[in-house]
């Protein structure tokens, strides 16, 4: 294992609520915590940026906006819209989930344009794009990171942490041979303790997104399941 202090981490971190019953309390908590924690982002759902933005005007802490969440089985210019809406709301950086379906179809153009639409909208904002590895397999991966690489997003990214299972360290290293030095590679769903995080930094991840961040740089595990 690589020695890094868990504190150290927090850099690597988006600190995530994507409930569907997340309350402005509790994204006001997510906000304060990650000021306090030094972490990089803060991750919610689209409709929860301006309130979020609000609280983080001035802070280092970026507000991270998920699109076309969790299934990206929406019309591209329905996704590009909602970046774009984020964006203007005080998004930093764009998390969109691609078309798995057509992924699993074959349908590389479309996979393409989808994601192409939606970093059009994100102009010079950070597009990081979720593959959901979970439900594809090792060609079907590698043909998403090729599309990804090809179009120069930001990052390629593990998982919603909404469907079967989360990041897996194959999953990062596949996405990290794939993809270069020139993309970045985000592990989410799963990550919950200090030697996981570690473990997805190993095999190529350079963020993390977990809703146990503060296990994480405390050096702790934390329990419970979901993102």
């Amino acid at each position: 294992m690589m020695k890094i202090e868990p504190a150290a981490l927090a850099q690597y971190i988006d600190h995530t609520l994507l409930a569907a019953d997340a309350t402005r309390d509790q994204i006001a908590t997510l906000c304060r915590e990650a000021q306090e924690h030094g972490f990089y982002s803060v991750c919610v759902n689209s409709g929860q940026v301006p309130y979020a933005a609000s609280l983080l005007k001035g802070q280092q802490v970026k507000v991270c906006a998920v699109v076309g969440f969790p299934l990206g089985a929406g019309l591209s210019n329905t996704k590009a819209f909602e970046a774009q809406q984020a964006i203007a709301a005080g998004a930093g950086e764009i998390d969109m989930v691609l078309n798995v379906g057509a992924l699993k179809d074959g349908l590389l153009d479309l996979v393409r344009d989808d994601i192409a639409a939606v970093k059009q909208a994100c102009g010079a904002v950070p597009l990081k794009v979720i593959l959901e590895t979970c439900l594809l397999e090792d060609a079907q991966k590698t043909s998403a990171c090729e599309i990804c690489r090809e179009l120069n997003v930001a990052f390629v990214k593990t998982s919603t942490g909404f469907s079967r299972s989360g990041a897996s360290v194959e999953d990062v290293a596949l996405m990290r041979k794939v993809v270069g030095a020139g993309v970045d590679v985000k592990a989410s769903g799963g990550v919950r303790d200090y030697a996981t995080a570690v473990a997805m930094i190993e095999a190529g991840a350079t963020r993390l997104g977990t809703s146990s961040g503060i296990a994480i740089v405390s050096g702790a595990a934390a329990s419970g399941s979901g993102y």
